[in-house]
């Protein structure tokens, strides 16, 4: 693989990881065009790290800020387990007081990003085959295409609302992990599946973004250490080895400008001209899947 080659599916993954189109979809479709079917999982992997990057250096207090409040929930979590066992089994006749363990904004968003992350899990374990097959047939991504640009309709015409995450309820992020889950398809839009799935649960925009990327890192990052188990190094030279890292790069700075894109999007309910460019091109997939039958 040339170096330009490898820029150019780095600003692929960049530019479709974020904005409301499949990344998936368009990679397959890139390496089809240009005679890349040979190039395997670790430069998808790599090219995964990249748009993580961009969502680390974009939100670092809040993933930060996330860590610690982690910390501090497992923290207060053993000491209450002590405090169960110490009230029942000691000898103090005067019981000590439970600690709230949830008792700020940081941990109560640390702990919907965990409920939204169990539903995406199960649905990404369960539906791997499908994923791995819906990829060969261009009719599958054709139809979530399509999928995709209904959803992006329907996000342009949502008011979303004021919520928080103190407002937020775990069902709501339970939902919301269902739909990060589904978006596994191809052709699915994950970033435009789950914003509008916040947006119908009455995010406030701004946070239905944030909310979107940052539960992604778990997904993701679950995702590549399952496939880090089938990738070949050692087919890979030096050389392709250093394409590969430009490509991760510009995947980072691209999807890091994407990310401040999507604000502006959500914000302005810009998503017409994505859905209507994932129905033309959903369409055309399912034209000519039928055309070559």
């Amino acid at each position: 693989m040339s170096l330009l080659k490898a820029i150019l599916m780095g600003l692929i993954q960049g530019l479709t990881e974020f904005l409301p189109v499949s990344s998936s979809g368009h990679l397959a479709l890139f390496k089809n065009m240009f005679g890349l079917q040979e190039v395997g999982l670790l430069f998808d992997v790599i090219l995964h790290l990249g748009t993580l990057l961009a969502v680390f250096v974009v939100y670092y207090k809040d993933i930060w800020k996330m860590i610690v409040a982690g910390v501090g929930i497992v923290v207060d979590a053993c000491r209450n387990i002590g405090i169960f066992f110490s009230n029942h089994f000691g000898k103090k006749e005067e019981k000590k007081a439970y600690l709230q363990v949830i008792n700020s904004g940081y941990r109560k968003f640390a702990m919907l990003v965990i409920v939204s992350t169990i539903p995406t899990g199960i649905i990404g374990v369960l539906d791997k085959d499908l994923v791995e097959m819906g990829s060969e047939i261009l009719l599958i991504p054709g139809i979530c295409l399509i999928a995709t640009a209904i959803l992006l309709t329907i996000a342009d015409r949502c008011q979303g609302g004021e919520k928080l995450p103190h407002q937020v309820t775990y069902s709501n992020a339970f939902i919301i992990g269902i739909a990060q889950g589904i978006a596994t398809l191809p052709g699915l839009s994950r970033s435009g599946t789950t914003i509008t799935a916040c947006l119908l649960s009455g995010f406030q925009k701004k946070f239905a973004v944030k909310y979107s990327f940052i539960m992604s890192i778990p997904a993701i990052l679950g995702s590549l250490v399952f496939e880090l188990a089938d990738i070949d190094t050692a087919a890979v030279t030096t050389t392709e080895i250093g394409y590969y890292l430009v490509g991760m790069l510009v995947a980072a700075f691209v999807g890091y400008v994407c990310i401040k894109v999507m604000l502006y999007i959500v914000k302005e309910k810009k998503f017409t001209g994505f859905a209507i460019y994932c129905a033309v091109v959903g369409a055309l997939s399912v034209g000519v899947y039928f055309y070559q039958l």
